[in-house]
């Protein structure tokens, strides 16, 4: 075993369930337009049900935490966990800056593509950049995550934010007369 890590629920709160639950119906949502969309957009809607449904997985199974647990052993084993908090701050500006850059990407390739897969995209891009700073487990960030407004943490808004945003994309596509 890995130490300070051991294979289990995750997040077993009452949030963390609502936002497992929110990521298996993203990707229900998301696979039950991909068989009804042309090859093109079903690629598409395929794609991000099977990232929605790894990252409800990965919610509950916390893999991130293995992830940074590994490598704070091995940052320790190779003597370069003293310079871990620059590496962290490097590692989340180039996590944000990747996922900006990826937002404006998909948003400029994605004009010629229905609104609703433009919208998907910015919350699957949002969902991965929380997800990939989240990893990082820096202090400072943690602090801002784990603060509230209105009485919502902060890392709800943004995970749960997310998923809703790839959801109404994938709701929008597959009920179009509903609006």
């Amino acid at each position: 075993m890995i130490d300070g890590w051991t294979p289990g629920i995750g997040d077993p709160s009452v949030v963390g369930w609502v936002t497992v639950a929110l990521y298996l119906i993203a990707a229900g949502v998301c696979a039950s337009v991909a068989t009804r969309a042309g090859a093109g957009g079903g690629r598409f809607w395929g794609v991000v049900a099977m990232l929605m449904f790894a990252l409800g997985i990965n919610k509950q199974l916390d893999l991130q935490s293995l992830f940074t647990q590994v490598l704070r052993e091995d940052a320790v084993r190779h003597g370069w966990f003293a310079e871990r908090r620059a590496l962290q701050l490097a590692f989340i500006i180039v996590v944000a800056a990747v996922g900006l850059m990826l937002t404006v990407l998909l948003a400029r390739r994605l004009r010629v593509l229905h609104r609703n897969m433009r919208l998907t995209a910015a919350g699957v891009c949002l969902v991965y950049t929380y997800v990939m700073i989240r990893m990082a487990s820096f202090h400072h960030v943690e602090r801002f995550i784990g603060g509230s407004i209105l009485g919502a943490r902060w890392n709800w808004v943004l995970e749960i934010g997310g998923i809703t945003i790839v959801l109404i994309g994938a709701l929008h596509a597959r009920f179009p007369s509903v609006r």
